[in-house]
């Protein structure tokens, strides 16, 4: 016999007040009349008026330190935009809770909007126009955001008017809730300042706008977590470090894989060894921990760190909170400070240099330059751009590449200087690392290849090869005598020694004929075979599929930094005023030749010969007049004597280089871990795809007394699965460790397979 089951209909709960504005499960601001009363889990927290901007910013910065606060809940609450809460929370990390309560509001100090302007936008509204319309109709200089501020307003006040007033009670919070709430003490001040009129909108357009593009990311409150309770609880740090904590599902958990092998090739040891205290070593440690990931997982920028603040990203990063782009380049900005930048850069050149050292006794590096192109609206330099085969603005950048197309060393040129100009300093710097027992071979193209500089390298103790530059002559098919093996092509040798000139010694030239009968000269100092330096030459190509894969995989092209500074007045720079005359000159030759072309198609006594003799004396005159200002307009001149004084900046590299060392770091060690793979994958040549598919791979997290067990799920075929699981088996070998973890614990990696 089985009972009977009655149900009961459950009621609808009652709409909230419209004089309640919740911003979480137990907080609430309540209107009361002008007085705003901030209840917490049913107890009166405190309340201010319209005037009271102090305590309302000392309640506020209270509730913004517990971790479960919504930031854009709470500002909406409180009545204010999230670009002036999140300005009030910088200021309250940086200077504490006076200046937050002795803050004065944001924007103008005169408003657009006047009283009779706001009458009128507000009729338009009532008439049901909308924000473009009324900007149309209106006819002022009033921005869209602006009429769309004074919508809000006026639909927030129509709303308010037209809703009924009825007596709530704060609802109290469960008993689970109770025990978790934080107390926060509230500080009277002794002072508040008194402003004459509260404004609706804290900022302005543009900072709104700004606020908009870099929002400030909260997490949810994890099971696990740290509570705040009691008088003397302090507050969670916004990215203060966590210990290395488990999870069952944390998101990008394979780019642990990347970030310990950084940690393991010493990067962060540079880094803390020239921070100096321009910055703490647990903020510096997670900033770069977020931008290593960020490049993981293809994002190639710091505003990539965007992606990380998914709800594992406290595990992920080991920290309290993940941090935002905005604080991150503050981060990196107060480190690269007095050379911080340049110094991180050359201490980790000097060790990746020092280890190819210890592998070999002749070291091979490739030296070129590549233009990093820049489209913003400030005036920079133009410099030449092979892959386009024109000149544009931007920054030369001399990079160094080792045998395997690995990069080693950057070197940003924004007044784009010569290759003969920077190979003797790379150079030195190349066998300041090495030491005087290494042998350096240098292999650059024939933009290097000037008599004097070659002499210098030669002296200096330095081997190179290269190509010979044109014209040369060119040698009888019966003098090359020996012949190298190109897979299945014969090529001929003739190796001879040549006259720099001018006492300037010999070099070896190897001439190639090639075979379709072309031939290409090589210059080197070495004791090499000829088909070792001509291997070495064909391997040049490594370190132009080194740019390609570092722009599209590591973002080296981003601009990072926008600060820009003066160039140097007495700085030479071709003058454009020479350039314009120049072109000038070249039209009126063209419109000479035109001329004379079309004179001499017609027939004597044609009406037409004096039109064109007319054009042809015009050009002629022109030319005379233009050729009479070359003397006094110089090719080359300082800035400050051209129409760009006051106008040419550059970009600072100190911000940018710490980036780039990161970046270089991590193709290094991608290259490493992408020779491990590659020995495992029926395809070898998809071994760096396969392996940011494993970067990006979520997984747990076990910890053990002396291991961190990391258990990855990627997305892969069968057989890219089967050769991650031998992969991560051998990459047990490698000793890996967190830089966030104290306790120094090995990283133990495996594949779930089901």
């Amino acid at each position: 016999m089985t009972a009977a089951v009655t149900t009961t209909e459950m009621l609808p709960l009652p709409p909230a007040p419209s004089t309640h504005r919740w911003f979480s499960s137990w907080g609430v601001v309540v209107e009361d009349g002008e007085r705003r009363n901030v209840y917490v889990g049913g107890t009166l927290l405190g309340s201010f008026g319209p005037r009271e901007r102090a305590m309302r910013n000392a309640i506020l910065m209270g509730l913004c330190t517990d971790p479960r606060i919504h930031l854009g809940k709470v500002s909406r609450a409180f009545g204010l935009s999230s670009e002036a809460v999140r300005q009030m929370r910088r200021l309250f990390e940086r200077e504490g809770l006076e200046a937050v309560i002795a803050r004065k509001p944001g924007g103008s100090e005169a408003t657009k909007v006047t009283k009779a302007v706001r009458r009128r936008l507000e009729t338009m509204f009532d008439a049901g126009l909308t924000v473009a319309q009324a900007q149309q109709k209106l006819r002022s200089k009033l921005g869209y955001s602006t009429i769309g501020f004074v919508r809000t307003e006026w639909a927030l006040a129509r709303r308010a008017a037209a809703a009924p007033v009825a007596p709530s009670e704060t609802p109290a919070p469960s008993a689970a809730e109770s025990s978790t709430l934080p107390l926060v003490a509230v500080q009277q001040p002794t002072e508040a300042p008194v402003e004459p009129q509260e404004r609706a909108a804290e900022t302005t357009v543009e900072e709104a706008t700004e606020a908009a593009a870099e929002p400030e990311m909260t997490v949810p409150r994890r099971a696990g977590s740290e509570d705040v309770a009691g008088s003397d609880a302090q507050a969670i740090a916004p990215r203060s470090p966590r210990a290395v904590e488990g999870g069952r599902w944390v998101q990008h958990l394979g780019a642990w894989l990347l970030v310990a092998m950084l940690a393991r090739d010493g990067l962060y040891r540079h880094a803390d060894a020239v921070r100096g205290d321009r910055v703490k070593a647990h903020e510096l440690r997670i900033a770069m921990d977020a931008v290593v990931i960020a490049l993981a997982i293809g994002q190639r920028c710091v505003e990539g760190i965007r992606r990380l603040a998914t709800p594992s990203s406290a595990t992920l990063l080991c920290a309290a909170r993940p941090p935002s782009a905005s604080w991150v380049r503050r981060i990196l900005g107060r480190f690269a400070k007095e050379h911080g930048g340049s110094r991180i850069h050359l201490a980790t050149a000097k060790e990746i240099i020092s280890l190819e050292g210890q592998k070999k006794e002749r070291v091979v590096f490739y030296i070129d330059n590549h233009l990093r192109p820049y489209t913003g609206q400030h005036t920079i330099r133009k410099g030449w751009r092979m892959q386009e085969k024109r000149v544009l603005p931007g920054t030369t950048d001399y990079y160094v590449h080792d045998e395997d197309g690995r990069p080693v060393l950057r070197i940003a040129v924004p007044s784009h200087d010569s290759l003969t100009d920077w190979l003797p300093r790379i150079a030195r710097v190349l066998r300041e690392a090495l030491g005087e027992k290494v042998t350096i071979l240098l292999g650059f193209d024939r933009g290097g290849a000037f008599p004097e500089h070659l002499k210098e390298l030669r002296e200096d103790n330095f081997e190179f090869v290269t190509y010979e530059r044109r014209p040369f002559a060119a040698l009888k098919p019966s003098e090359f005598k020996q012949t190298i093996e190109d897979g299945d092509e014969s090529i001929g040798v003739a190796d001879r020694w040549t006259n720099l000139g001018q006492g300037r010694g010999r070099v070896r030239r190897i001439a190639l004929r090639m075979p379709d009968d072309r031939q290409i000269n090589l210059l080197a100092i070495s004791a090499l075979e000829p088909a070792d330096l001509y291997a070495i030459m064909r391997g040049r190509w490594c370190q132009e599929n080194g740019f390609k894969h570092g722009v599209e995989r590591w973002g080296i092209n981003q601009l990072d930094g926008r600060t820009v500074i003066a160039c140097p007045p007495d700085a030479i720079i071709p003058n454009p005023a020479r350039r314009r005359l120049d072109r000038a000159l070249r039209i009126a030759r063209v419109r000479e030749g035109n001329a004379r072309r079309e004179l001499a198609k017609l027939t004597k006594g044609d009406p037409r010969r004096s039109k064109w003799s007319h054009e042809i004396d015009d050009a002629l005159a022109e030319q005379q007049q233009l050729e009479a200002l070359r003397p006094t307009t110089p090719k080359h001149a300082p800035v400050e004597e051209t129409e760009l004084k006051d106008k040419l900046v550059q970009h600072p590299d100190e911000y940018k280089i710490v980036l780039d060392t990161i970046r270089i770091a991590c193709a290094n060690a991608e290259s490493e871990l992408a020779t491990m793979l590659a020995k495992h994958m029926s395809r070898p040549a998809e071994a760096k795809r396969a392996l940011a598919n494993l970067f990006a791979a979520p997984g747990a997290v076990h910890l053990r007394h002396n291991t961190i067990t990391v258990t990855l799920q990627p997305a892969g075929t069968h057989s890219e699965l089967c050769a991650f699981a031998a992969f991560l088996r051998e990459c047990r070998g490698l000793d890996l460790a967190l830089p966030g973890d104290q306790a120094g614990r090995r990283l133990r990696f495996e594949l779930q397979l089901s």
